[in-house]
């Protein structure tokens, strides 16, 4: 019985291992076709999900393949973080691990570009006039409670609107006569055609919600109304919408359908 139990569990050992072993070598070669297409600089990391790469690879379908990217820059964008989620990847064990480009189709891709503030406020400051003294900048999740706080203080009745999914709280510390302030900028997350418009909506101290003096409102007006060129986002996808889904981060997202990736593959065939 003993040396039962230990073949079996030195067949798993070498099954895991191979399994281990294979996923890192297709991980691998679409890391390598990744670089290639989008001509990053280094090559991404790339995450095969799954409970066993070879069981997905005898049938040539995995589910889940992630590719992460960090400080690839994306118009005046200098350190966004972007992240692919391909769906139902489809490819030959072959085509993945061989010498030649790795090549593979994917049901869906889903692509999300995720922004610090410190690239937000270099474009504030470089606005310039009050804004350009922004010594910090943070960016927060809006909800129905924060808006009813900025209209019961004397903000615009037409806030209650505002959709707090698409919606921002930027709190920028400069000083204000004198001192140093935490300045809040509620605004509004809009995408169309590829650009983020970042519009503001109110302007007022963070800590008592006082209203500021008009120049450092003016100015922060004009320096936070942002508008980014993205573009599209890696792989043919283009961006269609905008969130706060957690504090300090600044999500983009879009998806595609249909991709090939490869020699003589093509690119996306149809987009959301």
């Amino acid at each position: 019985m003993t040396r039962v139990v230990a073949a079996v569990l030195a067949a798993v050992a070498v099954f895991v291992l191979a399994d281990l072993g294979t996923a890192a070598a297709a991980e691998s070669g679409i890391s390598r076709q990744m670089r290639d297409r989008l001509d990053l600089p280094e090559d991404p990391a790339v995450r095969v999900h799954g409970l066993s790469f070879l069981a997905q690879a005898v049938t040539g379908r995995y589910e889940q393949v992630e590719v992460s990217m960090t400080r690839m820059p994306i118009g005046p964008l200098r350190t966004p973080e972007i992240q692919v989620q391909l769906h139902g990847v489809r490819a030959q064990l072959s085509d993945l691990v061989g010498s030649g480009p790795a090549r593979f189709r994917a049901a869906a891709a889903e692509g999300v570009v995720r922004i610090g503030p410190m690239d937000v406020r270099r474009l504030v400051v470089a606005a310039g006039g009050p804004a350009g003294e922004v010594a910090h900048l943070t960016v927060e999740e809006v909800d129905a409670n924060a808006i009813d706080t900025v209209i019961r203080s004397g903000g615009d009745p037409t806030l209650r609107g505002l959709d707090p999914r698409t919606a921002a709280r930027f709190v920028a510390e400069m000083p204000v006569d004198g001192d140093d302030t935490r300045v809040a900028v509620l605004t509004s997350l809009l995408v169309s055609d590829g650009k983020l418009r970042i519009v503001p909506l109110d302007v007022r101290e963070d800590d008592t919600q006082a209203p500021v003096p008009d120049a450092v409102r003016d100015s922060l007006m004009r320096a936070m109304a942002v508008e980014l060129d993205l573009g599209t986002l890696p792989l043919g996808i283009t961006p269609t919408q905008a969130s706060v889904p957690e504090f300090n981060v600044l999500e983009i997202s879009g998806a595609v359908r249909d991709l090939s990736i490869g020699e003589g593959a093509g690119s996306a065939l149809s987009t959301d």
